[in-house]
């Protein structure tokens, strides 16, 4: 099975982390469906929730703070106002100071997965804007450890 095919089978149950957005009206372009841009608004959004609730980040003060290294995203159908979507994350990779995450967008109420993204971040001082040598912080690890999903070995 491609990775494409991989990941049009995603379910929620494949993410530890779920949250909500109602779609607006400014969200539909002329197609009368979500925008491209959009996707990648709500797919920072949900890393920068949990990032917030859960790691301890606090992006005005915090001592390492992410920089997009990464962003890629496979759409699979279209959704528009006034839809729900659920927007769900996992970590694929953890590094010393990268993060590899997946975000699948879901419409409320129906199975089938509309996108699934990618991206990287790179956690930096905020001073230097480089990678700390010791990695990211533990507060910021032990959050990022509970999203981290294994994958499963390739069955040729």
């Amino acid at each position: 099975m491609s990775s494409q095919q991989q990941l049009k089978t995603r379910a929620r149950k494949d993410y530890p982390f779920l949250l909500e957005y109602r779609t607006r009206w400014s969200d539909n372009d002329m197609y009368d469906h979500m925008n491209n841009s959009v996707y990648n608004f709500l797919f920072d959004s949900v890393i920068n929730s949990y990032l917030m609730e859960h790691c301890g980040l606090h992006p005005p003060t915090s001592a390492q703070h992410p920089l997009m290294a990464h962003t890629h995203c496979d759409y699979f159908s279209a959704i528009s106002y006034p839809k729900v979507a659920e927007l769900c994350l996992r970590v694929n990779k953890l590094s010393k100071s990268s993060v590899v995450y997946e975000v699948a967008l879901f419409e409320k109420g129906v199975e089938q997965v509309k996108a699934v993204g990618e991206l990287v971040h790179v956690f930096v001082d905020r001073t230097t804007q480089r990678p700390n040598v010791n990695g990211m912080n533990s507060q910021l690890r032990q959050g990022l450890e509970k999203l981290f999903v294994r994958s499963e070995p390739s069955k040729l």
